[in-house]
């Protein structure tokens, strides 16, 4: 089966590459985003290979149903980018990989804790200038402050336990608690709750209409003065504009995200001789407490492996008319 795999990066083909022949499946590379324009790219596959930011709305799936395309494959967990009820009426099939490395965004997640909270990135910079000094470094222990998880799926319980580690009380708010969690000492407490208890709130979840902008003005009211807050799911769970006011308050005293709401126009490029125009984007970047990275929890070896072994063996399956109920989103 042909596929056309989109938004293609260099180590996107290290990895596809290094698997295809094992799989028998054939791969065209296009570095273009998926969208209303590229679509005709597609044109001779009979499956679409997508990332995060490939647009996969009604049109764009129309036009991929008239070009002969039968499978859209992508290569990430979520699927808030794809219009499903459009998928289910154009009798395209949806599938993902829901679980190519859990330890790899809970680890990042981590190491954007660690980062702000001992200012490693500033350390960083001073001692290659020659300054050793200790001014304005200071952060706090870990052990026995309380981190707040929303979402304990695979990577919430992986975040979770890591966080046990240090010696943290852990919350945890899920409308599916985790039996593993809550044998090992993790609490399931409200929302509210976890808002007002935690000095770091997590989030783990996938975005749903229902969690849009799940941190805003008013959840944001609930938390503790100069609470940490950390985002390596989905930017839109975070209403941007109510962040950057609680920044300027100092309600919020740590920021880090690998995701952003507006990203799909930013991230994964090189954009460092470019004006980049989102102002919003731009404060954010401006605050010192403040850290961002560009949608890099994903990116270990591990995970990368994962994602092709898995994306080729959905394309494999759906070519003998299997199908993996994890894995699949909508069967057309």
């Amino acid at each position: 089966m042909k596929t056309a795999l989109f938004s293609f990066k260099p180590y996107d083909r290290t990895y596809f590459d290094r698997y295809a022949a094992e799989y028998n499946q054939e791969i065209s590379y296009f570095e273009n985003r998926l969208d209303q324009r590229s679509a005709e790219l597609a044109r001779g596959h009979q499956a679409v290979c997508a990332f995060v930011n490939d647009q996969l709305d009604r049109e764009v799936l129309k036009r991929l149903a008239e070009l002969g395309v039968k499978l859209i494959s992508l290569r990430s967990a979520g699927y808030n980018h794809v219009d499903t009820d459009a998928a289910q009426e154009l009798g395209l099939s949806v599938v993902r990989v829901p679980a190519y490395s859990p330890h790899a965004v809970a680890e990042h997640a981590v190491a954007l804790i660690l980062t702000l909270n001992r200012k490693i990135h500033k350390a960083y910079n001073r001692v290659r200038e020659g300054n050793f000094a200790l001014d304005r470094l200071e952060g706090f222990d870990l052990y026995k402050k309380t981190v707040g998880v929303i979402g304990t799926g695979k990577i919430g319980q992986v975040f979770s336990t890591i966080m046990q580690g240090f010696g943290c009380r852990v919350l945890a708010y899920d409308p599916y608690p985790n039996e593993t969690l809550q044998q090992q000492g993790v609490t399931y407490v409200s929302i509210e709750e976890l808002f007002r208890e935690s000095d770091v709130v997590s989030l783990h979840c996938p975005l749903t209409p229902e969690n849009h902008h799940l941190i805003n003005a008013s959840s944001l009211r609930q938390m503790k003065d100069g609470v940490m807050l950390i985002n390596t799911s989905r930017g839109a769970l975070i209403d941007t504009k109510a962040i950057l006011n609680a920044l300027k308050k100092r309600k919020v005293g740590y920021l880090g995200i690998d995701v952003y709401e507006q990203e799909t126009d930013f991230f994964f490029q090189d954009l460092s001789e470019e004006i980049i125009t989102d102002d919003t984007l731009m404060r954010l970047i401006s605050f010192p407490n403040v850290l961002i990275t560009s949608h890099q929890g994903f990116f270990t070896e591990e995970a990368l492996t994962e994602i092709a072994r898995i994306t080729l063996q959905n394309l494999t399956d759906y070519e003998r008319g299997e199908f993996t109920d994890a894995n699949t989103v909508v069967r057309g």
